[in-house]
């Protein structure tokens, strides 16, 4: 299966630092065009001038894809610079305040990571998306987070992510329907986010809460480098992965894994055409017990 991404022409958003950097410098590799974004200009042009200097083609964008007009700027570049887009990848981000929960977040720290996480995801994939419905191809991967599954504590953050999710898996059967396709990337690895006194302090706190297992806690301790989960990435966006659609992978050192689509677990039914709405004390019965 073919992996060589020569001709193409990616947007990465959130890639001049961690994950999104090491996805940038993945998909040069592999002979793609990139156009590189950041919040940080001078971040952004060095990470240019590193993909010219191994030989790979790259311009960049600054500014925070969460808001309203970059990830177009983006996409504009791609088409004005190299007169095509093919992929968009979204690895923006931040942290979420030290030691915040659902209690002591405030609003405008709240909409901070919602803007950050889920409406950069949402500029990306609505601006390329655009383009790919009218060609009938591209591929968009967006970054999720196993803390979207609550297991890391947090508001926020987790709340941003799990958007991400739905968004990909909302958005799945239109991208199918045109030619295109999308999917999301919950990775594990070292970065800015996931290192640091405060992250550290974080991980700790939840393992003596036990929300965290000693192997959890372990492994949030020591991720392995981005370079690992990048791969996955450059992947899901070649031919290779050509039927992958609607997905949500994990993937963090060598572990590579995927989430089967949600279903209810089966607890009880009758027609509600002949029976009354149950009583608490048959909800009781059947809920009131350790799952």
């Amino acid at each position: 299966m073919d992996m060589n991404l020569g001709g193409r022409v990616a947007v990465v958003g959130g890639g001049t630092r961690g994950i999104g950097l090491a996805v940038a410098y993945a998909l040069a590799g592999h002979g793609a065009s990139v156009v590189v974004n950041g919040r940080d200009k001078d971040a952004v042009d060095a990470t240019v001038e590193e993909i010219r200097g191994g030989g790979g083609y790259a311009v960049g964008v600054a500014g925070s894809a969460g808001d309203e007009g970059v990830a177009q700027d983006m996409v504009d570049a791609a088409l004005t610079e190299f007169g095509a887009l093919d992929v968009a990848i979204n690895c923006a981000g931040i942290a979420e305040p030290p030691g915040s929960t659902v209690l002591t977040i405030s609003r405008d720290e709240f909409r901070e990571q919602l803007d950050a996480h889920l409406m950069s995801a949402f500029h990306i994939t609505q601006a390329a998306g655009r383009v790919f419905v009218e060609q009938g191809s591209g591929a968009v991967v967006l970054t999720g987070s196993a803390g979207s599954l609550g297991m890391f504590g947090g508001s926020g953050y987790a709340a941003a992510k799990g958007g991400v999710n739905s968004l990909v898996l909302a958005s799945a059967g239109e991208f199918a329907a045109a030619g295109a396709r999308i999917n999301v990337v919950m990775p594990g690895a070292r970065s800015r986010l996931s290192t640091g006194p405060d992250y550290e302090a974080h991980i700790e706190r939840l393992h003596r809460m036990g929300v965290l297992d000693d192997m959890t806690r372990d492994a949030a301790m020591d991720p392995a480098p981005p370079e690992y989960v990048a791969a996955l990435y450059a992947f899901l966006v070649s031919d290779a992965a050509q039927d992958i659609n609607g997905q949500i992978f994990t993937a963090s050192g060598g572990f590579i894994g995927r989430y089967d689509p949600q279903q209810p677990t089966f607890i009880a039914y009758r027609d509600h055409k002949t029976s009354q709405p149950y009583s608490s004390a048959e909800l009781a019965e059947l809920l009131a017990h350790p799952w």
